[in-house]
């Protein structure tokens, strides 16, 4: 239940966050906000400020802002409606929202970075067979001091080295064991695998399992503001190429997107792990949010980008027939994905596949 409730929260801070982000910049282009929602159906509370109704409503998977004049059907022709707005403006509002979640993905990566983070030193805490180390006599409870005289003090670190090196390679590792140094020799074993994109690299490995021993690793001010940069563009290009790779079949939509279910079960496991792992899943999700409402399909954000572009081209925009057409073809595709991929998460992680 707990891990539920945090699922529930996340989905609702990067959903008001994202709709936040919607409702700022309309007020700031002049367009009139008639209701900021979090959640959908029924309204459970709500209070009416400035010409906004402000409302919390019954299933909190969701949320929106209706504009005035943000369908054309019932667009009037008055100066605070959507539509009245120059491409310009309506590119802005659109754009805000994912732009909003971006922003908060980078921020939630510089607080992780800066707060501090647990990681695993690079003591031993078992041995693979048929592997490097235990073959060289390295043994649990070992603390690896350097590779080839690169100095480490954290697995990830050793990970680093250890995978860039060649097959049939040796490395020299400075090891610790009760209270003295010693020099020993490993032969590097190579393994091919798979990447986060499903596409199959060798890397180079000892056969070291990290112990349970970690450390928790902080960075300052500026230096965890270019760490969380760099870890947004990292994941930015990631989810692109995700994204790319999806669309021309390299890549398995079953085994690549997750939805709700997926989401709960990430979200336990973060739990569990503390609180650096739930804020980094929920810069993850909010970054995502943010990339994958810009993409170019109707209902999404990024749809409405593409016809506000049309619109600049044509003159004019869609008629209401053609954006109606379209937006429900667009949902009904949606609709469908969303149903795939719960579907598929179910079987995933609560089943089995037949």
């Amino acid at each position: 239940m707990i891990s539920f409730f945090i699922t529930i929260i996340i989905l609702s801070v990067l959903i008001l966050a994202h709709e936040f982000g919607h409702f700022v910049f309309a007020r700031r282009m002049g367009v009139r906000v008639e209701k900021f929602s979090l959640g959908f159906g029924p309204r459970v509370w709500g209070v009416k400020a400035k010409g906004t109704e402000y409302c919390l409503s019954a299933i909190p998977l969701g949320g929106y802002v209706k504009m005035a004049g943000d369908d054309l059907g019932e667009y009037k022709g008055a100066n605070d409606e959507y539509f009245s707005k120059k491409p310009g403006k309506r590119f802005w509002i659109l754009c805000s929202g994912s732009l909003l979640n971006y922003l908060m993905g980078f921020l939630l990566f510089w607080l992780i970075f800066f707060t501090g983070y647990p990681a695993p030193t690079a003591k031993v805490g078992g041995l693979l067979d048929d592997f490097g180390a235990k073959a060289a006599g390295l043994q649990p409870g070992d603390r690896i001091l350097s590779v080839n005289g690169q100095r480490v003090s954290l697995f990830e670190e050793l990970q680093n080295i250890i995978q860039e090196q060649n097959a049939l390679s040796k490395v020299t590792l400075l090891v610790r064991r009760d209270n003295q140094d010693k020099i020993i020799e490993v032969s590097i074993k190579e393994k091919e695998t798979t990447d986060l994109l499903g596409q199959k690299l060798k890397i180079g490995l000892l056969g070291v399992i990290p112990s349970e021993e970690t450390v928790t690793v902080r960075h300052g001010l500026i230096p965890s503001l270019a760490l969380g940069a760099r870890r947004t563009w990292l994941l930015t290009v990631l989810t692109y190429k995700g994204i790319w790779y999806m669309v021309t079949g390299r890549l398995s939509l079953r085994e690549s997107v997750t939805g709700l279910p997926g989401i709960f079960v990430l979200t336990s496991k973060a739990a569990r792990a503390g609180l650096s792992a739930v804020l980094n899943l929920m810069a993850v999700l909010s970054i995502s949010l943010g990339l994958f409402n810009l993409l170019p399909f109707p209902v999404l954000d990024g749809g409405h980008i593409l016809f506000l572009g049309l619109e600049k081209i044509r003159g004019r925009p869609l008629s209401v027939k053609a954006d109606r057409a379209v937006t429900q073809a667009g949902l009904a595709v949606l609709v469908t994905l969303v149903i795939f991929v719960t579907y598929n998460d179910l079987m995933r992680f609560f089943g089995k596949y037949k």
